[in-house]
C-alpha cells in the first residue's frame, strides 16, 4: 500500500502527483468512509488562493457528489475558517484544498472532521485504504449528491474570534499594525478582523492571487524584508505575517525584530496559564522557554508528537488551555482546536493591551535558550533500528538525564538537549539540540550526529 497523507494532509506538484485522478479517488474513498456511518453526509469544501483550486475542488466533489454526499461550497477561506464553519454549522466533515506554505506550482487537500480538527491518522489510513484498494461504494442515480454554496463563513469566523478576546481593551489601545497576508486566503479575513478591533493597518500583500507575487509563502526572515523594514518604518505598534492558508502567524515587534514562532508560543503559554495553571501541549521539538513559563506558573507540560493534528487531540483529552507548534501555529481552546493565526494575531494584541507592554517587552521575559539545528543521511529501512538502539545505548549514558521517544529519541541532558528525529518522508535524520549556550547547542548536536552515523554504518 502507497502512502498519500503525511503531517498535514496530501500535497504534490500540480498535474504530476497532485492530479485530478488522484482527487477524485480520493473524494470517492473519502465519500464512502462517510457514509458507512452517516446516509446523507454534507461536506463542506473551502480553497486557499491558489490557481489550480477550482480543478482540484471540483474533482474531489465529483468524488464526493458521486458516494451520495452532499457538498457545500463556502469558497476561498483561510484554513481555521473551514474548520471554525464544519463545527459551527454541524456539517459531518470538511475538506479545505491548499498547500499551506508550499511554493505556488504545490497543492493540496486537507480532511476535517465534525468537530473541526483535523482527520486522524486512522481516518487517513481508512480513506487510503479504500482509495487503493478501490471498494468505492457509489449512490445510484437517484441519490446522489447536490452541490450548493454558502458565503458566510469569514463572517461567522470572524464573530468567533471577537467572543473570544476582550475587543474593547485592544480598542482603546488604538494599536498600528503592518499586516503581511502574503497574498493568501488571510487576505479576506484578517484587514476585516483589524478592522472590528479598532486598529489603524497597514496593508502587505493583501490581495489573494495564487502566484505568490509579494514574496515566498514561508514566513522566514529572509522573506520578510519588506515587512521587517516597514514595522519601525511607520512607527507601527506590531507586524504579522501569515501562512499561505493562514493557519499560521509569525510576529515582528516595533523595532522590527522578528521573533521566531516559539517565542509567541511561550508568550501564549504563558498568559493562558497564568491565573490558574493548567496544561498546556506541544511537540518534543519545542523550546524549553515553553516549559519554563508553564511551569513557573504552576501549569502542567505534555509533549507529544510532531503535528498540530495530535497536540489538537491531546488538548481536547486532557483539557488544556493552550497549546500549539513552534512554527507559528497556535492554538486556542476557547476558539476551536486547531492552529489559528487570525485568532493568534487578535490574542497578541489582548496581551499587549492588558500587560500595557510593547511585543518587544513581552518577549524580552521570555527565557532566552539557542537551537542549533542539523540532517543526516538514513537509509527508510534502519531508522527505526537505529533508533531503538540509541535510546538503548544512551539510557546508560552518564551525560543522559532523561529518554523520551515520544517522536524519535529525545536525550534531556546536564546543559541542553538533543532529539534525533526521523523523516516521515526522506531518508534523513533530523537531528535539534537546544542550550542556553550557542557553542553548547552546536557541539551537542555534532556530537550525537556522530554517535548516531556510527550506528547507522554498523547496522
Amino acid at each position: 500500500m502507497g502512502k498519500l497523507f503525511g503531517t498535514n494532509g496530501i500535497r504534490g506538484v500540480v498535474n504530476k502527483d497532485m492530479n485530478c485522478d488522484l482527487v477524485l479517488g480520493i473524494g470517492k474513498a473519502w465519500g464512502t468512509l462517510i457514509k458507512r456511518k452517516i446516509p446523507k453526509p454534507k461536506v463542506a469544501i473551502g480553497t486557499d488562493a491558489r490557481l489550480s483550486n477550482d480543478m482540484l475542488k471540483n474533482a474531489i466533489s465529483a468524488g464526493l457528489l458521486a458516494t451520495g454526499c452532499d457538498v457545500i461550497d463556502v469558497g476561498v477561506v483561510p484554513t481555521p475558517t473551514l474548520q471554525y464553519t464544519v463545527r459551527e454549522k454541524g456539517f459531518d466533515s470538511g475538506v479545505i484544498i491548499t498547500a499551506s506554505h508550499n511554493p505556488p506550482h504545490f497543492n493540496g487537500i486537507k480532511g476535517v472532521a465534525a468537530d473541526g480538527t483535523e482527520f486522524t491518522k486512522e481516518v487517513e489510513d481508512e480513506i487510503e485504504k479504500i482509495y487503493f484498494e478501490k471498494k468505492f461504494v457509489l449512490s445510484d442515480w437517484k441519490n446522489v449528491g447536490k452541490v450548493s454554496f454558502w458565503n458566510g463563513s469569514i463572517d461567522l469566523y470572524i464573530e468567533g474570534i471577537l467572543k473570544a478576546v476582550d475587543v474593547n481593551k485592544i480598542k482603546n489601545k488604538k494599536f498600528h499594525v503592518v499586516l503581511d497576508c502574503g497574498n493568501g486566503a488571510g487576505s479576506l479575513v484578517a484587514p476585516k478582523l483589524l478592522e472590528k478591533l479598532g486598529c489603524k493597518t497597514t496593508y502587505l500583500f493583501c490581495e489573494p492571487d495564487g502566484t505568490f507575487p509579494g514574496h515566498n509563502s514561508e514566513p522566514l526572515p529572509e522573506n520578510l524584508t519588506v515587512l521587517i523594514k516597514k514595522v519601525p518604518e511607520v512607527n507601527a505598534d506590531i507586524g504579522v505575517v501569515q501562512d499561505g492558508d493562514a493557519d499560521r502567524a509569525i510576529f515582528i515587534d516595533e523595532k522590527g525584530t522578528y521573533i521566531w514562532g516559539d517565542k509567541t508560543l511561550a508568550l501564549g503559554a504563558k498568559y493562558a496559564t497564568k491565573e490558574n495553571g493548567g496544561v498546556a501541549v506541544t511537540p518534543v521539538t519545542t523550546s524549553s522557554c515553553f516549559d519554563d513559563v508553564v511551569l513557573k506558573n504552576k501549569g502542567k507540560i505534555i509533549h507529544t508528537a510532531v503535528g498540530s493534528p495530535i497536540v489538537a487531540r491531546v488538548m481536547i483529552k486532557e483539557k488544556a488551555v493552550f497549546g500549539g507548534e513552534e512554527n507559528g501555529g497556535l492554538i486556542f481552546p476557547e476558539m476551536q482546536y486547531c492552529r489559528d493565526s487570525a485568532m493568534s494575531i487578535a490574542k497578541i494584541l489582548e496581551i499587549m493591551a492588558k500587560e500595557n507592554k510593547k511585543l518587544s517587552e513581552l518577549i524580552d521575559e521570555i527565557p532566552k535558550y539557542e537551537v542549533y539545528k542539523i540532517k543526516m543521511s538514513c537509509p527508510d529501512d534502519k531508522k527505526e533500528t537505529v533508533m531503538k538502539t540509541l535510546a538503548k545505548q544512551t539510557k546508560k549514558d552518564k551525560n543522559v538525564k532523561q529518554v523520551d521517544e515520544t517522536d524519535g529519541v529525545k536525550l534531556y541532558l546536564k546543559d541542553g538537549w538533543v532529539l534525533l528525529r526521523p523523516s516521515g518522508t526522506e531518508p534523513i535524520f533530523r537531528v535539534y539540540a537546544e542550550s542556553k549556550d550557542k557553542t553548547k547547542a552546536e557541539e551537542i548536536a555534532l556530537t550525537y550526529k556522530k554517535i548516531t552515523e556510527d550506528l547507522i554504518k554498523k547496522i
